[in-house]
């Protein structure tokens, strides 16, 4: 959520506002959920774990967190418990293959891939080392339960043992997820954020997540893609953002037809940034699922992310690379259809789907992109909410392509992946998997 430049009635300050008077565990408001429109339960269930999550730590929460954001297979992770707690029993888990239903937002469901390991107890500070076995590419997590009910959840990333082993890079926002975090690390009162103090201008890597250690937002934005991957058969590279900072844009073409970023990727470095856009330049397509992508500069010392600047405010507008970049935000009050829009490509794009230009499908809102001054030559519009922020405030849904051959799509607002199990956008999904993973 980019707070410094909402173009609504609520400006940066009080949007942080919300997120403190949420913070504190008090229930949302009654006149909050009254004015949010009409949706299915799906969407509602979405629209209420955006608030959610916004909030302290979960009571009887254990405390745990790898150091880095993703491991090879059969390296040796280490994960550090940042609460004292007795009888503790650890196991790992798979993300996206599972049948169990994510309840809530301080639940993580997957399938198992070590038994279970009595540990006893533990003190804050332990560490244990976690054997990474020859297991698939993908989001896994460790769980730690104890007697009382505690538990909590160590998400991390095993990466492929080489980058390219399936023609398709998914790439969670690790980093994103931080910047969301409001632990309050050093115990001042304050949420060790940028969104929970303005005078942040820092926040840590490596350390747990508050409600049970579950990334904010992760059931709303990423699991459900993580869903459709598995249940469709997609084979994937799945990749952390610190992936993306360790290669090049060179290597990245080499590697890889389709780099797809399915959630809220907000916050990246300069090399981050780099590396996409020569992948970009040199013929490799992108897609986007969400909105508010690539927009802050963040530079990294350590473990410490350092929030730096906009990047349009670098003289490097983020629609220039996606085809749209953010335009405002109501904190998920107003939600709506898409229109689509004439288009060259939309035969392709919506083949199948059933729908005629000017028909509406879905619903989407809470952030919104449109495109600038800076898109592309040649950047089409799918789609859009037409005002959905209010006069001119319209989401567009965009497409292009380089003389090099990339293509490059962008849902322009919150969220496409999480609307997968909709026909019309499961549809298109899959369109866009044959057009833009699909080697020509």
């Amino acid at each position: 959520m980019a707070t410094t430049r909402l173009h609504l009635n609520i400006a940066g300050g009080l949007a942080i506002a919300v997120l403190l008077a949420f913070g504190a565990g008090a229930a949302v408001p009654t006149s909050a959920s009254h004015h949010l429109p009409s949706t299915s339960v799906e969407e509602d269930e979405e629209l209420e774990g955006y608030v959610a999550t916004m909030r302290l730590n979960t009571p009887g929460a254990i405390e745990i967190a790898f150091g880095h954001e993703s491991y090879r297979p059969a390296a040796r992770a280490v994960v550090r418990f940042w609460s004292s707690v007795r009888g503790v029993t650890t196991q790992v888990f798979r993300v996206g293959p599972e049948r169990a239903r994510t309840i809530g937002n301080e639940m993580m469901q997957g399938v198992r891939v070590t038994q279970p390991r009595r540990l006893g107890t533990v003190r804050a500070g332990r560490t244990l080392t976690v054997r990474v076995g020859r297991w698939p590419s993908g989001l896994y997590f460790l769980r730690a339960v104890a007697p009382g009910g505690r538990l909590g959840y160590a998400p991390f990333v095993v990466r492929p043992t080489r980058l390219g082993e399936h023609p398709v890079a998914v790439v969670m926002p690790t980093r994103t997820w931080q910047a969301y975090n409001f632990r309050d690390d050093d115990k001042d009162g304050s949420g060790d954020t940028w969104y929970a103090n303005q005078r942040h201008s820092t926040a840590l890597l490596g350390r747990p997540f508050l409600t049970r250690g579950v990334p904010p937002h992760f059931r709303q934005y990423d699991l459900k893609f993580l869903h459709w991957l598995h249940d469709t058969g997609k084979q994937v590279d799945v990749l952390s953002q610190a992936e993306l900072d360790g290669t090049t844009g060179k290597r990245l073409s080499e590697a890889y037809e389709l780099i797809v970023f399915p959630g809220h990727h907000e916050y990246v470095t300069r090399h981050e940034y780099d590396a996409v856009r020569d992948y970009r330049d040199r013929g490799g397509n992108l897609m986007f699922l969400s909105a508010n992508n690539f927009f802050w500069r963040i530079d990294l010392h350590g473990n410490v992310m350092h929030r730096i600047a906009q990047w349009r405010d670098l003289g490097r507008p983020e629609s220039s690379l996606l085809g749209v970049q953010y335009i405002g935000n109501d904190m998920g009050e107003h939600r709506g259809p898409w229109l689509v829009r004439r288009s060259t490509a939309r035969s392709w794009l919506f083949r199948g789907v059933h729908l005629s230009r000017g028909t509406e499908f879905s619903n989407a809102g809470i952030e919104i992109d449109a495109t600038s001054s800076a898109s592309p030559p040649g950047t089409q519009v799918l789609a859009e909410i037409p005002n959905l922020l209010g006069p001119g405030m319209t989401a567009q849904m965009t497409y292009y392509e380089t003389p090099r051959g990339a293509q490059v799509f962008a849902a322009g607002a919150f969220s496409l992946a999480s609307a997968v199990r909709q026909e019309p956008v499961r549809r298109l999904l899959e369109n866009l998997w044959l057009g833009l993973a699909v080697p020509a």
